[in-house]
């Protein structure tokens, strides 16, 4: 029998990958532990390509990993920031209904956000959208204080620092070719074989890809959106205080054109939420055979496009106008126009999870074959979640650990 080479490999540098170790070697400070990245460096996708908010839990189904693992996530995140001194502000947010038909949404939301427990949670009528944010318009509104802003990367590099001097093993440039299972599974990479006891993959919009070369199912796939942000002109007095969102629609797991503020003073609009063609279209004419034939073959990929044909239309149409873009801001920040933009813009890629079925997958899913645990499915708020997600993944293969 082949001997270990390491108590715990970690596939992925992002930020859950990097907690997942952290959390291991915290627990087992004398084992050894090795993370490995394709990338050059740590969080180069998901991680360094989000809107740096810690969110507050409110959205999610009360019961599921999300709503369980993103209050106590942002919880976390914060003592760490300030264990750690990593620049972060707890800004609070608005979720800003501007119709009456948006109302029971926001009702829906409310009571989502009660069972979750999401620290101060509050409704808010006209009078204190406008004290809260004074260039805001709405009806009604949901206040959630504890909301705030981070740069994830600046978390992951402090991960990084930390897990080296802890003597963990990271490899950067270290692509992963398959994950053998059984009672001692082997990671494959260019570099050769690496045995070890446990195998945690966090492989994020490769995710599917690798479960599937370890013998998983192909059920669900990940199909990339990506979403793109503009930037606005600073102004002298600051445009918001904190973050102003839209009441999402309950039956997708996006949240809709949202005016952010970042840790760097940046405010931005957005993201859309368009089906690309490829899993790392950061810019949108990058294009990649195997993506886009992975997508247009998987049956899931026909469904949404059928059942969600408006909304992509209404995606493509901001995707291609910026008036169309600044015009859904500003039902809830009246004034905006495009003369507000400053040419700016980013994007990141959400690696979402669709069924066979065509559903889109909302709560976090974690597979487990013997050794291996895989995160199919970890989209936001992923990132505001690594630190109590990771507690979960180590939990569920600790015992087993022990055992062996």
């Amino acid at each position: 029998m082949v001997r270990p080479g390491h108590d715990l490999v970690v596939v992925g540098a992002g930020i859950v990958g990097l907690a997942v170790a952290r959390e291991w070697l915290r627990r087992r400070p004398a084992d050894s532990v090795a993370v490995l990245e394709r990338e050059p460096g740590p969080a180069q996708h998901q991680t360094g390509h989000n809107s740096g908010v810690i969110h507050g839990g409110i959205y999610y189904q009360p019961g599921s990993l999300k709503a369980r693992l993103c209050v106590e996530g942002a919880r976390l995140m914060y003592e760490y920031c300030e264990q750690h001194r990593i620049p972060h502000e707890r800004c609070g947010k608005l979720i800003v209904a501007v119709s009456a038909d948006e109302l029971p949404r926001l009702d829906d939301l409310e009571a989502r956000g009660i069972a979750n427990a999401v620290p101060g949670l509050r409704r808010v009528g006209p009078d204190e959208i406008t004290d809260i944010e004074p260039n805001a318009v709405g009806l009604q509104a949901l206040h959630a204080p504890n909301t705030g802003i981070v740069d994830y990367t600046a978390v992951a590099r402090a991960l990084v620092g930390e897990l080296t001097a802890a003597g963990a093993d990271i490899r950067f440039g270290t692509e992963v070719t398959g994950i053998d299972g059984g009672a001692n599974p082997v990671v494959r990479t260019g570099e050769g074989p690496l045995p070890a006891r446990t195998v945690i993959a966090c492989a994020g919009l490769w995710a599917d890809r690798l479960a599937r070369r370890a013998g998983a199912p192909r059920d669900p796939q990940i199909v990339p959106f990506r979403g793109a942000y503009l930037g606005l002109t600073p102004t002298r007095q600051p445009r918001l205080n904190g973050m102003i969102y839209p009441v999402p629609d309950p039956e997708l797991p996006f949240l809709g054109v949202h005016i952010t503020k970042h840790i760097t003073g940046a405010v931005t609009l957005g993201p859309t939420a368009m089906m690309v063609a490829a899993r790392d279209a950061y810019l949108l004419r990058r294009w990649n055979w195997r993506d886009s034939w992975e997508t247009a073959t998987w049956p899931g990929s026909w469904r949404v496009a059928r059942r969600y044909w408006r909304v992509g239309l209404d995606e493509i149409r901001m995707a291609a106008s910026r008036k169309a873009f600044v015009a859904a801001a500003a039902r809830y920040l009246p004034g905006l126009s495009v003369d507000d933009l400053d040419g700016s813009s980013h994007a990141g890629v959400r690696a979402q999870a669709v069924g066979r079925d065509g559903s889109l997958v909302d709560d976090f899913v974690i597979a487990r074959d013997g050794s291996v645990s895989h995160v199919r499915n970890a989209p936001s708020p992923a990132a505001t979640s690594a630190f109590a997600l990771a507690r979960e993944l180590v939990d569920r293969v600790e015992p087993n650990h022990g055992g062996q």
